[in-house]
């Protein structure tokens, strides 16, 4: 790609050919060489950031602090001394450690702090949630141990790799063909131990145990990795099976979910069903278990199927809906394009199959990306010339490499990100049980007013015969009038307690339809109706067939009933808990109240 991009690749080198490059990236007067044995030391450095020195190149393992110490004007020439530390300026240097270290452990402290709020106000809602069957997972209110990255996309697009770049050492198996079948859990330990399935989902302290609920084959597909000596010291890694379009799944597109489909099409069974067909477990609802829970995802794309796989974009379509906070879409393998049209037509693909499943006109953004690929010199007469077009490669693929630093920077913010996660996680939990409580009391309450006036008719039907009865007897009427007029109430009664349960049945149909939901919705939420809100909207969208499907499954008439207090509770923790935890979690800003 180099060679194509940039000419300049294929100039033959000049008879000095370490000056001349030098001169050419640099655009600078050359400094005379240092006195030293590695030829590749011999190049000096230059004082530009924005071209990459030879050294760099060849040791892209360098800090970027280290490196911008190296090109700084002061201590290019190694051969200087460097001057002693006064006793003073040492005392200087450990009291800025000692503060340095405190200030850490003081904000680590306020982040523990923050979500352990966080999760006692998620467990505070769980019992309501549970007595209504409402949206939120069980156990959705335990989070893992520790914050972890989600890695997810087509087979051979990279996942592996990265994840061993970003780990700093080889875990997982990289390969053109599919190389693994299992969702794996990287976390950091003292040791390296490989643990199965049912160990991870065992285990009571990772935080994996919800895992459980897609039954026993996904259970027997995950397994944990713990590694000593990984650069991720604080964080996990969770890496996916690639996808595959296969003859079964080419409809991928119109799997999972549907919201126009009947309460009987609608049951889990039937939602899942083709995923059971396909990898013996539900990899739909599986992929959104790991990415709600996840502080940063990862969607890789490649050269080869840029958006062309059916699945890939089902997965993006219908279990990686509302994350976009914190997906990533990356095109892998960059490098790998020989022309510039090649490359034109994979992003433009790519581009035009992201189109149809994200419903808006501009896209993410992409990150455009490759990785370092390690390259052994074949000889020392020629480690020069090699040195020289490495140089002229990394000029060529800035852009790439930066990219990449990009995306290794958000991974590496996981830690970070899991203070924002978790209230985002808490206040978007809490707005769905909210409105799936209020709309579920207003339709609960239309069918008890419904049962109730029937049961008044049959009342003042029993409560009128039985008068006439007792009139019959006050005033001696023949024994063959009363008779009569009890069996009459009786059957009349009877006749009308069938005729009106025939009749609720019809009304709990009705109130359950998705015509009468959204009525309810709008009766509820009526400010938000008039002006627009798209954000009630998508939250409706996502509370409507679940909370179709608790009802019809209790049954209106044994719905419990909503008490006013936890409709204010759920409200007092949107309009005070959460504002308050946003404060904390901030950082300080002019208009800031965090310190009030």
């Amino acid at each position: 790609m180099a060679s194509v991009l940039f000419p300049l690749a294929k100039r033959t080198v000049a008879r000095n050919p370490t000056r001349t490059i030098i001169s050419r990236l640099a655009g600078s007067t050359v400094h005379p060489p240092i006195a030293t044995s590695s030829p590749i030391v011999r190049v000096p450095f230059h004082t530009s950031d924005q071209s990459p020195s030879l050294y760099e190149s060849r040791h892209p393992y360098l800090s970027n602090d280290l490196s911008r110490s190296f090109r700084s004007s002061s201590t290019w020439n190694w051969s200087k001394p460097k001057p002693k530390s006064t006793a003073s300026e040492v005392d200087v240097d450990k009291n800025a450690t000692t503060n340095s270290n405190t200030k850490d452990k003081n904000s680590n402290d306020e982040h523990q702090s923050i979500i352990s709020q966080v999760s006692t106000l998620h467990s505070s809602v769980m019992p309501l949630n549970t007595s209504l069957r409402g949206p939120l997972a069980k156990n959705s209110d335990r989070g893992t141990s520790l914050p972890f990255v989600f890695l997810v996309g087509n087979h051979s697009s990279g996942k592996s790799s990265f994840i061993n770049y970003v780990l700093g050492r080889s875990v997982q198996t990289a390969g053109v063909a599919p190389t693994d079948d299992c969702f794996t859990v990287i976390a950091p330990g003292p040791k390296d131990v490989d643990q199965d399935g049912p160990a991870l989902v065992g285990d009571p302290d990772i935080g994996f145990e919800g895992l459980r609920q897609f039954g026993p084959t996904l259970i027997h597909h995950a397994q944990l990795k713990v590694r000593e000596g990984i650069k991720t010291q604080n964080f996990m890694m969770v890496d996916s099976p690639g996808m595959i379009d296969s003859p079964v799944s080419s409809g991928g597109m119109s799997m999972g979910f549907s919201i126009g489909r009947s309460l009987t099409d609608s049951s889990p069974s039937s939602s899942t069903a083709h995923a059971v067909m396909d990898r013996g477990y539900d990899f739909q609802g599986v992929v959104r278990w790991f990415a709600e829970r996840a502080d940063v995802v990862l969607l890789f794309f490649d050269p080869d199927k840029p958006g062309t796989t059916g699945e890939t974009l089902s997965i993006l379509l219908h279990s990686l809906g509302g994350m976009d906070h914190k997906l990533l879409i990356v095109l892998n393998k960059a490098d790998q394009f020989k022309k510039i049209h090649d490359f034109a037509r994979a992003y433009g693909s790519l581009c035009w199959n992201l189109s149809k499943v994200i419903p808006r006109k501009d896209l993410p953004r992409i990150f455009t990306m490759c990785l370092p690929i390690k390259r052994d010199d074949s000889s020392s007469g020629e480690a020069i010339n090699t040195s020289a077009q490495e140089a002229l490669d990394q000029r060529a693929l800035a852009d790439l490499h930066q990219t990449r630093d990009d995306v290794v920077a958000e991974v590496m913010k996981a830690p970070k990100r899991r203070i924002d996660n978790v209230i985002t996680n808490l206040h978007d939990s809490v707005h769905l049980l909210l409105m799936h409580a209020v709309v579920a009391e207003d339709v609960r309450s239309r069918y008890s007013k419904r049962q109730w006036e029937n049961r008044i008719q049959e009342f003042s039907s029993l409560f009128a015969g039985v008068g006439l009865a007792a009139l019959g007897i006050h005033f001696s009427v023949p024994p063959q009038f009363t008779g009569g007029v009890v069996a009459a109430t009786v059957l009349g009664v009877g006749g009308l307690r069938w005729f009106n349960s025939s009749k609720l049945k019809d009304v709990e149909e009705q109130l359950l339809s998705v015509e009468e939901l959204s009525a309810s919705f709008q009766r509820t939420h009526p400010r938000e109706v008039s002006e627009a809100d798209e954000f009630y909207a998508s939250v409706w969208q996502r509370v409507r067939d679940p909370l179709r499907l608790s009802l019809w499954r209790t049954g209106l008439a044994d719905f419990p009933a909503v008490k006013k207090a936890d409709i204010q509770g759920l409200q007092r923790i949107l309009d005070e808990e959460i504002p308050r935890l946003r404060r904390l979690a901030s950082p300080s800003h002019h208009g800031s109240r965090k310190s009030e």
